[in-house]
């Protein structure tokens, strides 16, 4: 699985960029907050990516922040959000924004993005609102329901990890916030994954 990308930007589309690591291409759909984020082609950048794979394809979406990568994948763990609809929404509102939306119960907000009517706003309002902990505040505070992410190099890299093994959200959170206290800020990732494995598992 690619986690993430650091290149340099080689060129930008609507609803893509094309990111060049070591001489390949990798096409990455984005949201337009996220495009808006990289700076101009020709320079360094880097990008949390999430890789969807289907019958006929494979394909890298990507995001400035890992934040809009958490969310993104809670957006598309509802039924009738697909990556186009949860990257619309990324692009209309910010993930402070969207927790705010999500955790007063505000439809509305959510169905300001392009391609999201009533009814699934209401959807995404009612089956996000009980896993927000997973996702961190810009600042890094906890707010409401929500448990702080650790912000050490490797903590979102983990997180996806025990996320990819099968770990709801907010026990991935926790368990790599745990790790990282005992471990420091100097802990490789694998001793970072073990660790919070072991206190996931508990």
């Amino acid at each position: 699985m690619i986690a993430k990308l650091k290149g340099r930007l080689d060129s930008t589309g609507l609803d893509h960029a094309i990111i060049d690591v070591g001489g390949v291409g990798y096409l990455v759909g984005a949201s337009s907050r996220t495009l808006a984020a990289l700076g101009p082609v020709g320079e360094a950048v880097t990008v949390h990516t999430e890789m969807l794979v289907s019958d006929d394809a494979i394909r890298l979406v990507g995001f400035s922040r890992a934040e809009e990568r958490d969310w993104f994948r809670l957006l598309t763990g509802v039924q009738g959000v697909g990556s186009r609809v949860a990257l619309a929404i990324l692009s209309a509102l910010e993930p402070a924004e969207l927790h705010r939306a999500v955790a007063t119960g505000d439809k509305a907000m959510v169905a300001r993005a392009n391609g999201v009517g009533p009814k699934l706003a209401q959807r995404i309002v009612n089956e996000l609102k009980d896993k927000i902990g997973a996702v961190p505040t810009s600042a890094g505070a906890v707010g409401i329901g929500l448990t702080a992410v650790p912000s050490g190099g490797f903590s979102a890299d983990a997180l996806s990890a025990l996320q990819n093994l099968g770990f709801r959200p907010a026990e991935a959170s926790s368990a790599v916030a745990a790790a990282e206290e005992e471990l420091g800020d100097g802990a490789s990732l694998d001793a970072l994954v073990r660790l919070a494995l072991r206190k996931a598992a508990k």
